[in-house]
């Protein structure tokens, strides 16, 4: 069985103990490190590939919230914080779970069971859409085809996603984080932390935005190098 490898950005000597102990309890996750502020866990990800990471809000230097807004390509995220009052903005940033402390084991085995059951589903979805050109999503207590080739983009809206097709517009109870997962990557780009575009349906850019079927939608500062690489 793979491990998640993962990391844990936390400047309170025990809550770092308390989360170490935790992850050596759980026998698919892997503490690669630990580290007291996200200056110096951002240099640490720019040379090894983390699945996971387990986050404080309030830390010195660079805050929780401004270093998920750094990263290019986010890993699957696990707030850990005594303060409530973030939990939406975290959701706005796709992160997997909001773990208010003092938590106990219990309910860290469900934030972490979150992540190992998002990645076993990563596989089976790539496997379908390369062989399909469409998926099923709940939608108002349906299942809905939707076609890849009608998609124009995704929007995030907090707990909620907005899916704009050719035809009309779905809002699916989802991240943006699990339908990307569920997108052929040849096909679909993520340009912001909150959209999502068809490749096909791009019809001019700058460095700021992207025209699709008319709409314009903003380009993420960290997202530019992937509209450039098309």
């Amino acid at each position: 069985m793979s491990k998640i490898k993962c990391i844990v950005i936390e400047d309170e000597p025990l809550a770092v103990k308390v989360l170490s102990d935790y992850i050596l309890q759980v026998p698919f996750l892997e503490l690669q490190a630990t580290f007291k502020n996200a200056l110096l866990a951002t240099e640490y990800l720019r040379e090894n590939s983390i699945e996971l990471i387990f986050l404080d809000i309030h830390l010195p230097k660079l805050k929780g919230m401004a270093f998920l807004k750094t990263l290019s390509h986010l890993p699957a995220v696990i707030i850990t914080t005594a303060y409530h009052q973030y939990a939406i903005e975290g959701f706005d940033l796709n992160v997997t779970d909001y773990l208010l402390k003092p938590f106990a084991f219990e309910r860290f085995l469900v934030a972490v069971g979150k992540v190992k059951t998002a990645q076993n589903e990563i596989p089976k979805a790539n496997e379908i859409t390369q062989k399909k050109d469409f998926i099923f999503l709940n939608i108002q207590k349906k299942k809905v085809k939707i076609l890849f080739s009608e998609i124009v983009y995704i929007e995030s809206q907090r707990e909620y996603i907005k899916i704009v097709t050719t035809k009309r517009e779905y809002t699916p109870k989802m991240s943006t984080h699990e339908m990307e997962s569920l997108l052929p990557a040849n096909l679909f780009k993520r340009i912001h932390r909150s959209f999502i575009v068809s490749i096909n349906r791009i019809e001019s850019y700058t460095a700021e935005i992207v025209e699709v079927n008319g709409a314009s939608i903003p380009i993420g500062r960290e997202y530019r190098g992937v509209i450039e690489n098309l």
